[in-house]
């Protein structure tokens, strides 16, 4: 699966996420290739501080913004089981141009309402690239709330946006995704382990990956009746 991590609002979190669920398939054994398309180039960092230290790097990292993203990836797609693409917080050409070549798209909200009004303007962009590309989108909560309701009231109002599923498992702000992002790690990688980030991370990856495979089985029922 090519999955596009990506919103039109930054600071939701986009890059911790898309490393991190790097981390997780490539510790599942398999080939992955996350592609840093976000001009501020958060991603290759943390790539560049994983290469600093002895845990291998167990995934692999590369540049590409705006319309690179589209023209190299019929040679890229081959090579790699799972592509991550992790762009910018703005209406972009990487945005548009990953949009355009991705099996999906994960949008990460934070509970805050300045946050969720995004929802339109990201809405209207997946509505578009279906023009062109068959492609699914979730959207989830994260840097969520320990309690309280606005979690439940931000999922509420994400299920507004026409075509976009929200997915049930959120992500809560906590403190191990920042400390093991600016150590090279993942949340599943860092010592000793937060074991509410790392459930809830996993949660996500499954979540994801678990309905990418009923969704390729169902096509192909489709297809052969």
């Amino acid at each position: 699966m090519i999955l596009t991590v990506g919103n039109t609002k930054g600071g939701v979190g986009k890059t911790l996420l898309a490393v991190n669920m790097a981390a997780v398939l490539a510790a599942r054994g398999s080939d992955v290739l996350l592609i840093d398309g976000d001009e501020q180039s958060s991603a290759a960092t943390f790539a560049q501080i994983r290469s600093e230290l002895a845990v291998p790097a167990k995934f692999t990292t590369v540049q590409l913004q705006g319309a690179a993203i589209r023209q190299q990836m019929k040679a890229l797609r081959p090579k790699y089981r799972e592509i991550i693409i992790d762009v910018g917080g703005r209406d972009t050409g990487s945005l548009r141009a990953a949009l355009t070549v991705s099996d999906a798209i994960l949008i990460p909200f934070q509970p805050r309402s300045v946050d969720l009004w995004a929802g339109v303007e990201i809405g209207a962009l997946v509505a578009e690239a279906r023009a062109v590309n068959e492609l699914k989108a979730y959207a989830v909560i994260n840097a969520a709330d320990a309690q309280g309701r606005d979690n439940d009231d931000a999922i509420a109002a994400l299920g507004t946006i026409d075509g976009v599923e929200v997915l049930s498992a959120v992500i809560v702000r906590r403190k191990a995704f920042p400390n093991a992002f600016t150590a090279g790690l993942s949340v599943t990688e860092q010592h000793p382990q937060d074991p509410k980030a790392v459930a809830e991370l996993l949660s996500i990856v499954d979540a994801l990956y678990a309905q990418q495979v009923d969704n390729d089985y169902q096509d192909a029922i489709r297809k052969a009746g």
